[in-house]
């Protein structure tokens, strides 16, 4: 295991960038966009409390992930011209 938790050391150069740059679903965008504007007016039922709670919790994850990608491509030794 690397001393440096934040580091994604398998993962290519491309992939960092594409995790970096990866956004949510529009989909689930279009669907946490309904869920969050229900909820300021009170319109949520339990399943859908659920739902924008696990909607919100997998954006934590991205987000922490995009952090880790965008960490691990700025500490990578340079390489050179390609």
């Amino acid at each position: 295991m690397s001393n440096e938790p934040k580091i994604l050391p398998s993962v290519s150069t491309a992939g960092l960038e594409a995790l970096a740059n990866s956004m949510l679903a529009p989909r689930s965008q279009s669907r946490l966009d309904e869920l969050l504007r229900r909820n300021s007016e009170g319109e949520l039922s339990t399943d859908e409390i659920d739902e924008l709670d696990n909607l919100l919790e997998q954006i934590d994850e991205l987000n922490l992930l995009k952090a880790r990608a965008e960490y691990t491509l700025r500490h990578q030794p340079e390489t050179g011209p390609s």
